[in-house]
């Protein structure tokens, strides 16, 4: 991604510092992974207190026990690996499409990463082989759907570690398909993992995958946030809007930290006085820096302009936040310990408790799917002011000829249809619960689906804002010769590279694939970053 942050390679994991920028990183298979010293030194001192609890035949849930309802039956010496197994298949119960590949690495190495903090019990000679399986793309076959986020992620966590125990099916990365998963193993030189005692517990018990979509779905919330506004700053511009509302005093009289860096940002991008980047300085602003355009028609004529130009700051700034918020809760989820039961060697114990329980990731989930949405919803309305003739100097549609040509009309259909689709996907879905294992599992978060969606909303609205941005370039063009500030003709030029502007109806559907993936990559904001 050309806004990724740097990051080295390998990335040693330690359980206590993993980001979801990071993790995300991840995903895209250019990196690789190892654990830190103290790491296996920690992975080492949780097995040497799970083999003692064995050898002393001391009960204790998931290592001499069933599971779930079955808590109670105790399990014989020589039936205990034999369980580990037995719990891999069962669990391994997931239905529907298979993760992404990407999404798939993120999700072994976010267990991994739990692994290492040497609460799990895990041998390190298993941590090694899935070590080797990232490293090497050598990834399961695992299903979208199954999860009800309590006990963790079982059921996708499971088939995780059916593939690497040599069952089910698996990523072959020579034949770029998935194949049988022992043979995958052989062909790549890799061990399938044979499971002792409390290894298959370790393996599927957390919330793992929600944090993978979570950490995918926060780290292009964030860029997009920043992309949002230098999108609405391009579209203030060609509507003949006025940067007063972005006044630095009128941001500190509310001083919420997202709408004060928003409106911040679009200043800067609107003018090239320095009060832009000293948002804790109430500086009067002034139209002697703003652009050429801008002062060809000085706002004459109206008072104030509309909500979606004039309050900008005010929602993409909660947005910010909201990611801001959303970002520190996944982050601390990302590097906490989340089986049952914990191992604590210092004490030489194993205690049962619920960190496995997912409601802070899916109410982190369902309330960034909640704030990110408002840069669509207001980004629909900015791409209808733009192609609906309101501003004098703008066809209908932002086509010359309308009749013959329809323009933008229908861009701005599937702006709308996406804005509503996303309506319905805000619901939270963390406000269910359904009791599973005989009311043993009596409450539970639903953030698998949290996560699945959060992330489709995040999609959605990257397609809005390419489509405003794809109108906010047509309309640029009705202006011409004169030019908007020069991080604004940067994004312009941006554009252009990919994107023809419409002289006639064009096929749409590859210039808002276009525009979107830059947005994605992040592009939109680098082209500006000089500026700023």
């Amino acid at each position: 991604m050309a806004h990724s942050m740097q990051f080295p390679n390998p990335i040693i994991l330690d359980g206590e510092t993993l980001t979801p920028e990071a993790l995300y990183h991840l995903s895209f298979g250019k990196t690789k992974i190892d654990l830190s010293s103290g790491a296996w030194e920690k992975v080492a001192a949780s097995r040497v207190t799970i083999d003692s609890i064995v050898a002393r035949n001391i009960p204790v849930y998931g290592i001499n026990t069933g599971f779930g309802n079955f808590a109670n039956i105790s399990i014989p010496a020589d039936k205990i690996d034999e369980l580990q197994k037995r719990l891999i298949m069962s669990h391994a119960a997931g239905t529907g499409q298979p993760l992404s590949i990407e999404r798939t690495r993120m999700l072994l190495a976010l267990r991994i990463n739990v692994l290492a903090r040497g609460r799990s019990g895990i041998r390190p000679e298993t941590l090694k082989i899935m070590l080797y399986a990232f490293n090497n793309s050598l990834l399961s076959y695992v299903p979208e759907q199954g999860t009800v986020g309590a006990s963790g992620d079982l059921a996708p966590l499971a088939h995780l570690a059916l593939g690497l125990l040599g069952m089910g099916k698996m990523w072959n990365p020579t034949t770029s398909c998935y194949e049988d998963a022992a043979k995958v193993l052989k062909d790549h030189n890799c061990e399938a993992i044979e499971l002792k005692a409390k290894e298959g517990l370790a393996m599927i018990n957390g919330t793992q995958f929600m944090g993978a979509f979570a950490s995918e779905a926060v780290s292009r919330a964030a860029l997009l946030a920043k992309q949002a506004d230098v999108i609405s700053a391009l579209t203030l511009e060609v509507l003949h809007g006025t940067p007063r509302a972005m006044d630095a005093r009128i941001h500190e009289a509310r001083p919420h930290p997202g709408q004060n860096l928003s409106a911040s940002r679009i200043r800067g991008l609107l003018t090239s006085n320095n009060a832009s980047q000293r948002p804790s300085e109430a500086i009067p602003m002034t139209f002697d820096d703003c652009s050429e355009l801008f002062k060809s028609h000085e706002y004459s004529g109206r008072i104030q302009d509309p909500y979606t130009l004039r309050c900008i700051p005010q929602v993409h700034g909660v947005a910010v936040d909201t990611i801001e918020f959303c970002h520190k809760i996944i982050q601390t989820e990302l590097n906490s310990s989340t089986d049952n039961p914990m191992v604590f060697s210092e004490t030489n114990e194993s205690i049962s408790g619920g960190n496995f329980h997912g409601e802070y990731v899916a109410k982190a989930l369902d309330f960034l799917a909640i704030g990110v949405h408002e840069l669509s919803s207001m980004s629909e309305r900015r791409t209808d002011r733009l192609v609906n003739g309101s501003c004098h100097v703008l066809p209908s549609f932002l086509v010359n000829e309308g009749g013959l040509n329809s323009g933008f009309m229908i861009l701005h259909c599937t702006a709308a249809a996406l804005v509503s689709e996303n309506k319905v996907l805000c619901h939270p879905g963390s406000v269910d619960s359904i009791p599973t294992s005989k009311q043993t599992e009596d409450h539970v978060s639903m953030g698998g689906f949290c996560g699945r969606k959060a992330v489709q909303v995040v999609g959605n609205v990257e397609k809005v804002l390419a489509i405003e941005l794809l109108a906010a370039c047509q309309a640029l063009e009705f202006h011409r010769p004169l030019k908007t500030t020069p991080p604004l003709e940067a994004v312009y030029s941006l554009v252009r590279k990919h994107v023809q502007a419409w002289t006639k109806d064009q096929f749409a559907h590859p210039d808002i694939e276009a525009v979107s993936r830059l947005l994605y990559t992040g592009e939109v904001w680098d082209a500006v970053q000089p500026y700023l």
